[in-house]
């Protein structure tokens, strides 16, 4: 396949590139000549089949057979004679001796047959039936018997074989595996930029180098400075690694080659490294450009690691190919890859060296402002009402990553449009936040009553201990509607975010995940399976002050983990634990001790504190769901006044009972205390 110089190739977004450009012309594959070579074989034994059925002998043969009364019909045509005998016979074909029913012989010269031999023929058939047929033409008797045939080719043709070679490229079905899949994006096909990505202001300027690089090559090429020829951006699932390189497309008027580190994996050997070297042929041919390579950590792992690693093992082949494209032998400033992983700890170190991936880009979590502006940018399209408060909602989702906050939005203007609303209220935004943390509300879920009290009181011994404990989070609801996989919950929302955890955090947490089970036994005298989440939790943070963060007297300053930055030679077959059993016994025994002494604190605690938990857990019974400063006036002794669910229910139906008063011709109806959406129903 030959292409125009890079440097005679016009600048702009509509010329040719890659596998799928438009006019390329198809060149003839290896399917297209088995396929031709198959028509041949077929047509080839359609000819001997049709030669073995019908004989054609001699006429004096024909006349032999005529006058011994063994033929039983014939029909002529012209001055041929085809005809069928009363029994199989031996006939001599081509000096062979043949057993045939039909035979074919021929009786005149020139097409015809002449007066005194079709009047011969008449007066010695000797019973055998006779029958004249007009001459056709001599084409339309040679291709009668294979038109079946061409048709039958010409459907798998049509609807199969085409079918295939079109979905396989330019390279047909065989010749396809070994080309690239990757997708081509330029500036007038992607409508986002780095106005759509925000809340990583400090990855967006890392990567604007790239874009300034693409379009003004010289202005860093005047004082001999080498743009990287890799950047690698590295971030937890969901924080717009993938949104960024697509806002690179839309930035930088260049072709924008993206694909999928899966997709150079394949069931045969040597089409993943086949594939890289495609790619990076193609881009290289149509540089300037960017390659940008998603989930890089499916073929970019670490070598030498897992059992059945070789020489020969398709993955590594494609992370050679990789690593001698981005810094072999030859250089090209005008190829920059980009990739994007949420493991960079399994990648191969050679990956990862200056000279390929020369920087990595960290696309965190985003802090405050960074949810705001996010918010704000999922937000233009929908219709928001007027009571909305976008900063409030970024201050009460720490931990939060974009996906999660666009996620959010989704599903609060999805909850507004059920509820018939104009508009996106506030409340939606907050019943939305608490679906993509904790999952949806299980309204509708019937609950045993003895079990909906062991949830009060569960949740009671939650929410008192988070209200006395001050280095534990602000309680955002606590509700006993089940919601998600969980029967109750008590929701906190940290006030700030949380970079690093300090020892008392730590404490508190483990204390508050105590509080349901020691609550939820000491006032029913039972307890249940509804405590394995805050067991859990628990074990976690009590294990992890032991063992990796050093908060631990007797085992000391010392981190027993695992290092995810070591290759594990052997897979899962080798590695485990690098210290001794009487280490591994004292890491149990103080995670123990640990929790043994939290627990009795905590008990003694909610045993001082009786009458708050009596309280909450009534008013959780009464209402099922409690929010912040309604258990905060319970905590200083106060009673809540508020109507429940059922009664605002009970209330609006007694006035839908009432006889209306009249109403202007204009009015258009009123609603009830519930307004206009869907009254709720008790849980």
């Amino acid at each position: 396949m030959s292409q125009q110089p890079p440097d005679k190739q016009p600048r702009n977004s509509n010329r040719p590139e890659g596998p799928n450009m438009p006019g390329m012309k198809m060149g003839r594959s290896v399917f297209t000549w088995l396929l031709v070579i198959g028509l041949a074989a077929m047509l080839i034994m359609l000819f001997n089949q049709t030669d073995r059925q019908v004989a054609r002998i001699a006429f004096s043969e024909f006349d032999q057979r005529l006058a011994e009364g063994k033929v039983k019909s014939m029909a002529i045509e012209g001055d041929e004679i085809q005809g069928e005998f009363l029994s199989a016979q031996t006939v001599t074909v081509d000096g062979k001796n043949v057993q045939a029913v039909k035979f074919r012989s021929q009786a005149g010269i020139g097409g015809s047959l002449s007066p005194e031999m079709e009047t011969y023929i008449r007066e010695h058939r000797n019973g055998a039936s006779l029958v004249f047929h007009e001459p056709q033409n001599l084409l339309i008797n040679m291709f009668l018997p294979i038109i079946p045939w061409i048709v039958l080719i010409a459907f798998f043709w049509i609807f199969v074989f085409r079918q295939l070679r079109g979905a396989a490229g330019p390279g047909g079905m065989l010749g396809n595996f070994g080309r690239s899949r990757h997708k081509i994006t330029t500036k007038e096909h992607t409508n986002i930029t780095f106005e759509d990505v925000a809340g990583i202001e400090e990855a967006k300027d890392e990567v604007k180098e790239i874009v300034e690089f693409l379009r003004n090559p010289k202005k860093f090429q005047r004082l001999g400075g080498r743009i990287p020829r890799g950047v690698l951006l590295v971030g937890e699932p969901g924080t717009g690694k993938t949104m960024l390189a697509k806002a690179i497309a839309g930035e930088a008027d260049v072709p924008f080659f993206s694909i999928s580190g899966s997709d150079f994996v394949e069931m045969f050997v040597g089409v993943g490294a086949s594939r890289v070297r495609d790619l990076f042929k193609q881009a290289k041919d149509n540089s300037p450009c960017i390659i940008f390579l998603d989930e890089i950590d499916a073929v970019g792992r670490r070598r030498g690691s897992g059992f059945s690693s070789g020489g020969h093992d398709e993955r590594e082949q494609t992370l050679n190919a990789i690593l001698v494209e981005m810094d072999g032998f030859e250089t090209n400033d005008q190829v920059i890859v980009c990739a994007a992983t949420n493991r960079v700890d399994v990648l191969d170190p050679a990956l990862t060296r200056p000279g390929r991936f020369d920087r990595q880009v960290t696309v965190p979590l985003p802090d405050v402002k960074g949810r705001f502006e996010i918010l704000k940018v999922h937000a233009r399209k929908v219709k928001l009402g007027p009571n909305i408060d976008l900063l409030r909602l970024a201050r009460a989702t720490p931990g939060f990553s974009g996906a999660d906050l666009a996620a959010i939005i989704n599903e609060s203007a999805l909850g507004a449009t059920m509820a018939n609303k104009e508009g996106v209220e506030q409340e939606d935004l907050e019943e939305a936040r608490d679906k993509v943390r904790w999952g949806r509300a299980r309204k509708s879920r019937v609950i045993d009553e003895k079990e909906k009290i062991a949830t009060a009181w569960h949740e009671a011994g939650h929410a008192v201990v988070q209200c006395l404990l001050k280095d534990a989070d602000p309680i955002h609801k606590v509700t006993i509607i089940p919601r998600g996989n969980y029967g109750g919950a008590t929701m906190a929302l940290p006030e700030k975010d949380r970079t690093n955890y300090s020892k008392s955090w730590a404490i508190a947490q483990i204390k508050v995940a105590c509080a349901g089970r020691i609550a939820e036994q000491m006032f029913t005298g039972d307890m249940n399976t509804g405590a394995y989440g805050d067991i859990r939790q628990a074990t976690v943070i009590a294990r992890r002050m032991v063992r990796d963060w050093g908060m631990s007297d007797r085992v000391g300053f010392v981190y027993y983990g695992e290092d995810e930055n070591k290759p594990n030679i052997l897979g899962d077959f080798g590695g485990g634990r690098e210290y001794s059993e009487d280490t591994a016994k004292a890491i149990d025994e103080e995670t123990k001790k640990l929790i043994d002494a939290l627990y009795q604190q905590t008990g003694q605690m909610l045993e001082e504190n009786r009458d708050k938990v009596e309280a909450v857990s009534k008013a959780l019974m009464k209402y099922e769901t409690i929010d912040a400063s309604d258990l905060d006036q319970i905590m200083k002794g106060g009673a809540l006044a508020k109507p429940t669910i059922a009664e605002l229910i009970e209330k609006e139906q007694r006035q839908q009972q009432l006889p209306a008063p009249p109403k202007p011709a204009e009015s258009t109806g009123g609603q009830g205390l519930l307004g206009g959406g869907p009254i709720p129903q008790p849980g």
